[in-house]
């Protein structure tokens, strides 16, 4: 079975839980194992919230999130004023800022982050699932 989802929302802190809600229900659909659900669950969170948080400079976001042959990809995009992925702070930092982009690398695979200063971000990542 696939799925595709993608989704345009308003840059706030409403739009976080709709899309944790929209993610849990159509992995819930297609029988995905509860630890991938879980891991998803944190890394569209994260990646969404730091969004609403620092994507200054946009009012709407957008999430897409694919389905198919045991493997979940999921991007957020926003068209706001960037950032440096390589200045992020990591897990282990004692800073309260960066920690979600740590999680979200080490929740997925093949992730990937590119941002360009005033034409906005890409967070993408994959899940594998039996």
């Amino acid at each position: 079975m696939r799925m595709t989802v993608q989704l345009d929302l308003p840059r706030e802190a409403g739009s976080v839980p709709t899309v944790r809600r929209m993610l849990r229900s159509a992995l819930a659909v297609l029988q995905v194992d509860q630890d991938a659900q879980n891991d998803l669950e944190i890394a569209i969170t994260e990646a969404c919230s730091n969004v609403v948080r620092h994507a200054g400079g946009t009012e709407n976001f957008e999430v897409s999130l694919n389905v198919a042959d045991n493997r979940c990809s999921i991007d957020v995009r926003d068209a706001g004023d960037g950032f440096d992925p390589e200045a992020v702070g990591s897990a282990n930092s004692s800073s309260e800022s960066g920690r979600g982009l740590a999680l979200i690398k080490a929740l997925g695979e093949n992730v990937r982050m590119t941002s360009v200063p005033r034409r906005g971000s890409l967070i993408h990542f994959e899940k594998s699932f039996a």
